[in-house]
C-alpha cells in the first residue's frame, strides 16, 4: 500500500500512512470504546474536511482509506469510510459498524435547514443505542445526545438498514458505490474484510 500512496501521491503522506498503520497496530489490545475513541481522534485531527468538487473533482466520490490518507483531506463519507475499516483492522466487528447517512440539522436548535450527512454508528449489541462517530464533533455521543442529526438509513458489508431497523432490509450489492469502493481498496492492496 506504501507503494501505492507514494507513486499517487508523492513521499509527502508518507508519515500519515506511517502513523496510520502505527495507531492500527498499537490499537489491538484496547477495549471497543478506546478503540473508537482512538480511531476518532486519529481521523479528526489530521484529515482536513473539504469537498469532493475540491479534492476529487467530482460531486460524490467515496474515497478510500489510502486515498483520503494520500490528500489528507475529505469530505464525510471520506472520514466514515476510513474509521470504519480501521476499526474493522483493529478487531471490532463489522456488523457493530453501520455508515449512517442523515439529515444534519444547520444553525440553530430550532432551524429547520439541514443537509445530508454521514457518520459512523457503533452498536454494542444489535438493539443498542449507537454511539456516533461524526467528523463535525470531536467527542462520540450517543445518537440520543445528537438531535441535530435524524437518520434516514444505514449500511454495513451486512446488508442496508432502514433507519431504526435492527436487521439489514437489503443487500449492500445494490449500493454501487460501495462495490466501487472495495474494488478499489482490493487494487490498492487493502482487504480488511477478508
Amino acid at each position: 500500500m506504501l507503494r501505492t500512496l507514494t507513486t499517487r501521491y508523492g513521499n509527502e503522506p508518507q508519515v500519515l500512512y506511517r502513523n496510520w498503520r502505527e495507531m492500527v497496530a498499537q490499537g489491538s489490545g484496547q477495549t471497543d470504546a478506546e478503540k473508537l475513541r482512538r480511531v476518532n481522534d486519529f481521523f479528526n485531527r489530521r484529515i482536513r474536511f473539504s469537498d469532493d468538487t475540491v479534492v476529487w473533482s467530482q460531486v460524490d466520490y467515496w474515497a478510500t482509506p489510502l486515498e483520503t490518507i494520500g490528500r489528507a483531506a475529505g469530505d464525510c463519507e471520506d472520514f466514515t469510510i476510513a474509521k470504519y475499516f480501521s476499526l474493522v483492522e483493529l478487531g471490532v466487528p463489522a456488523n457493530q459498524l453501520r455508515f449512517t447517512y442523515v439529515r444534519a440539522r444547520i444553525g440553530a436548535p430550532d432551524s429547520g435547514i439541514t443537509q445530508a450527512h454521514m457518520v459512523l454508528s457503533y452498536y454494542a449489541s444489535p438493539t443498542a443505542e449507537p454511539l456516533v462517530l461524526d467528523n463535525l464533533i470531536s467527542d462520540i455521543r450517543p445518537a440520543s445526545r445528537r438531535p441535530d442529526l435524524s437518520p434516514v438509513f444505514s449500511f454495513n458489508s451486512d446488508g442496508v438498514f432502514m433507519a431504526g431497523a435492527a436487521r439489514p432490509t437489503s443487500s449492500v450489492d445494490r449500493l454501487a458505490r460501495w462495490t466501487d469502493l472495495l474494488l478499489r481498496m482490493k487494487t490498492e492492496g487493502y482487504e480488511p474484510l477478508k
